[in-house]
């Protein structure tokens, strides 16, 4: 008689379920992955993923764990058309303390439409054997106890209601997650919750590149800067797969985003603190229409401090840790959040005591530096907490904005902060001693006068 697998329940089909669902089956347990859409066959739009319609990017630090946790998905990615993008050498950015140098690359990024991302991991986790969809299902409670979960109440499309029984069950159904209130069901208190709320607001809009910049060419971002200008108007150029353009333009909260296609080409070059990608968007199709976003908070719960939590259940990705898009890092957050689920969960055992508690503080290691990142900046808004920036906050943004401004002018810290900002490193490789007295001497180099564009660049895509 065959030993029964153990059997694990992951709730939410987007890329941190996806992965999660695929880091549990690696540990030998029969994973049934419960999503509320219908999943499309391909690269093609669903209807819980609004923010796809908006610039993606999967920074090599998530690239490095997607790797471990779902074997082959870079080169399928690359295959698919996903560009390998070259950090800082493949990236013309304007800061709030100026234009970066083209250094050297220390990261890269995988930069494509959202639709591609996730259908390519998704075809790859299906065919796991061991992992079962089922689609068109709500998840609607949980099973057990305060001291256990035993599984996951799920609705069906048809209305019925039934139990999935589980030895784990995951909570990776995003922003909009209900496990505080199933945690409350049980009894048990509130997590310590923090929100950091920029109210920057993303219009984001699809081009085909002119033909001659369809590849090789940099993404392009004009960063906004809350503590000088006092704005959130800012954009990106990202290009991605099939020679297009995928351009998101941000405004703050009272700023009036572009909704139209003349809008949307008069804010790129008049709203923006540099004209560039205006100037780029000129020579480019419009591909689709604007999409409009304003779900951009930071939102951390942190329920690994929680004084008591049951066995049996792990809480990841947005559930967990949403971030401003505006940093890039959600995708690689999942990605390393899974690759700890796998890791934590190979060692001790499905169904091990505490062993929800070893992946819940595991995980909430994976998306502290990311947290850091998104709240030092965001803090600065108006508006963005009750009480604005705490001591902490304004000297560790005093230390940050001196890095910034001396990576203009210093490859080799360059480097470090795109360590860290890829996710490849943690932020402690920022106050080593050289890193200290290179932030204290400042840029080795003059600040840059224009975009560090080449003539061929410029050329190809009909700006010179």
């Amino acid at each position: 008689m065959s030993e029964r697998k153990p059997a694990a329940v992951v709730l939410g089909g987007s890329l941190a379920g996806l992965l999660a669902a695929r880091a549990l089956a690696s540990t030998g347990a029969r994973v049934t992955l419960v999503e509320r859409d219908a999943l499309p066959a391909g690269p093609d739009p669903r209807k819980g993923l609004p923010q796809a319609r908006h610039v993606h990017q999967l920074w090599s630090g998530g690239a490095r764990a997607l790797e471990q946790v779902l074997p082959g998905a870079t080169a399928r990615l690359r295959a698919a058309g996903a560009n390998r993008m070259a950090m800082t050498t493949e990236m013309v950015a304007l800061s709030p303390h100026g234009w970066y140098r083209r250094w050297a690359e220390s990261a890269f990024m995988l930069a494509a439409g959202r639709d591609l991302l996730d259908s390519v991991v998704r075809r790859l986790v299906l065919a796991d054997g061991e992992i079962e969809l089922v689609e068109r299902a709500e998840a609607v409670g949980l099973a057990g106890t305060a001291a256990a979960v035993t599984g996951a109440r799920v609705r069906t499309h048809e209305g019925a209601v039934r139990t999935l029984g589980a030895d784990l069950v995951v909570d990776a159904t995003g922003r909009g997650s209900r496990a505080p209130h199933w945690l409350a069901e049980f009894g048990l208190p509130a997590p310590e919750r923090r929100e950091v709320d920029s109210g920057l607001v993303y219009a984001s809009r699809l081009f085909r590149a002119p033909e001659r910049a369809r590849s090789g060419f940099p993404v392009v971002n004009i960063a906004p800067d809350p503590r000088g200008t006092g704005t959130g108007s800012g954009g990106v150029l990202i290009p991605v797969e099939d020679g297009k353009w995928m351009v998101t333009l941000i405004g703050g909260r009272n700023d009036a985003v572009p909704r139209t296609e003349a809008d949307f080409a008069r804010y790129a070059t008049e709203r923006l603190r540099h004209p560039l990608i205006g100037r780029l968007l000129a020579g480019a199709e419009p591909l689709t229409q604007v999409s409009v976003t304003r779900t951009t908070a930071n939102r951390r719960l942190f329920y690994e401090k929680a004084p008591a939590w049951p066995e049996n259940f792990v809480v990841l990705g947005d559930a967990l840790c949403a971030l401003n898009p505006l940093y890039g890092h959600g995708m690689a957050v999942s990605a390393q959040s899974a690759l700890a689920l796998r890791d934590v969960t190979g060692r001790h055992g499905l169904g091990s005591p505490g062993l929800s508690r070893h992946v819940q503080r595991a995980v909430g290691r994976t998306v502290r530096a990311a947290w850091d990142l998104a709240i030092g900046a965001d803090v600065f808004y108006p508006g963005a907490t009750e009480s604005g920036p705490t001591l902490r906050d304004r000297v560790l943004s005093a230390y940050v904005g001196r890095l910034l401004r001396t990576a203009t002018g210093n490859g080799r810290i360059a480097r470090r902060v795109t360590d860290v900002t890829s996710l490849e490193r943690g932020a402690e490789v920022l106050l080593a001693p050289s890193v200290l007295l290179a932030a204290a001497v400042g840029p080795l180099l003059p600040p840059l006068a224009a975009p560090p564009l080449t003539a061929q660049e410029m050329k190809a895509a009909g700006i010179l």
